[in-house]
């Protein structure tokens, strides 16, 4: 089975990427969630392990996804056709000015709108790994 890769931070996960995943899951097309293994600063707060244990919350009992730490990379790269594709995801403005940076600050201050932008599943553990981070 070939699988549609996607690497990131995910500081935190949210709809938006949740959107353009299950574009590919809703075709019944297997998705890999690559997480960058980055030391945590101030803009990253998340831990990798963090980061996929809040994946796996969310699509949890999913066949067609797989979550994995990788480390961090700095270029992704191909020398010649190598079996696979290299695609970027248009989507709606809606759905791409979705910012991890606002819900961690909304988080932070004690907000809720925060809450409309990702998965319900994970509003508490995301709320506590945010809030531990700080101290």
């Amino acid at each position: 089975m070939k699988y549609n890769l996607f690497i990131g931070r995910y500081q935190s996960p949210h709809l938006g990427h949740m959107y353009i995943f299950n574009t590919f899951l809703d075709a019944g097309k297997p998705v890999l969630i690559a997480i960058r293994d980055i030391v945590p600063d101030a803009n990253n707060p998340l831990g990798a392990q963090d980061v996929k244990e809040l994946w796996e919350k969310v699509y949890e009992n999913n066949p067609l996804v797989k979550i994995m730490i990788i480390p961090d990379i700095e270029s992704v790269n191909y020398g010649r056709g190598v079996g696979y594709n290299v695609n970027e995801i248009k989507v709606e403005s809606n759905i791409a000015n979705i910012s991890a940076t606002e819900i961690r600050n909304q988080i932070i201050e004690g907000k809720i709108e925060w809450k409309k932008f990702v998965d319900d599943k994970i509003h508490r553990l995301l709320e506590e790994k945010i809030l531990i981070g700080l101290k």
